[in-house]
């Protein structure tokens, strides 16, 4: 019996063979690649992205969580001398209220400055001044100041009593931190109420400090509103011989007993305070 064709051609083994071969040097080449190390990039080529990121780390530290800063005067001797670098917690009063005896820093932006700021003259110097100011290697904003909290809203500041010391509510504040070189009958003010969102501060360095008693006679009587508040300054960090916590002194830090009598409020109120930017 005949057997019976297809009719299709036989298959080429050359054909098949080459295509194999293709394959397989396609296969090892995407293994030679796979496995193939990157050349490690320059580190010229790196730098200016490290600077880039330091930079960007930088402004997010400082805009949101803290910042450091420059102390130009004498204002708060002996607790922080000239030159000086603090920190300052931005985030603490988003969630509480400022204590008695704590040294902020906020932005008086109706008073004057108390060390003279040069503007800088061109573009590129300013944003030199505005980086140092930043990380504070340099003297800060023109209208960044630096004090101690006296006086809570309701309080009633004066000075003096017969023994020369500041009172709150009539009670005499105990003062181990101030620069003792004023005479009395320049720290006698008052007596002032500080109202609702506003706080009383002033320098430890009683003599040299342009505080809210250099701007009693203004409209809210020398006070700062509480959402012009910058920041807590809670640690010096430079020099390093001077480095260390600013914690509020053990004379002002129990003192519930100075506050004014307010009237009872209902059990389970909270207020929470945003500071406005």
């Amino acid at each position: 019996m005949a057997e019976i064709q297809s009719g299709e051609p036989p298959a080429s083994s050359s054909g098949v063979s080459t295509q194999t071969r293709a394959e397989r040097r396609r296969a090892e080449e995407d293994k030679a690649k796979r496995g193939r190390k990157k050349k490690p990039m320059p580190f010229w080529q790196e730098l200016p992205v490290l600077v880039l990121i330091a930079i960007v780390l930088a402004l997010v530290i400082k805009t949101f969580l803290v910042q450091a800063f420059y102390i130009p005067s004498e204002s708060m001797q002996n607790t922080l001398q000239v030159k000086d670098r603090v920190l300052v917690n931005k985030l603490v009063y988003n969630f509480r209220e400022p204590h008695r005896g704590e040294v902020v820093v906020f932005n008086g932006v109706e008073w004057q400055q108390e060390v003279p700021v040069t503007k800088p003259g061109n573009g590129v110097q300013r944003a030199l001044q505005s980086f140092s100011s930043a990380i504070g290697l340099g003297p800060p904003n023109e209208k960044d100041f630096i004090k101690r909290v006296i006086g809570l809203p309701g309080d009633s500041v004066q000075c003096c009593d017969d023994r020369g010391r500041v009172t709150v509510n009539s009670k005499p504040l105990t003062e181990p931190y101030i620069f003792e070189n004023t005479p009395e009958a320049q720290r006698e003010f008052g007596p002032v109420k500080v109202p609702a969102g506003r706080l009383w501060v002033m320098g430890d360095h009683r003599g040299v400090s342009a505080d809210s008693r250099s701007h009693i006679t203004d409209q809210w009587h020398g006070t700062i509103p509480q959402d012009h508040v910058v920041g807590r300054a809670f640690v010096i960090v430079w020099p390093v011989g001077r480095a260390g916590g600013l914690p509020i002194p053990a004379a002002l830090a129990h003192s519930a007993a100075l506050a004014p009598v307010l009237p009872l409020l209902p059990i389970g109120a909270v207020a929470l305070r945003r500071r406005r930017r």
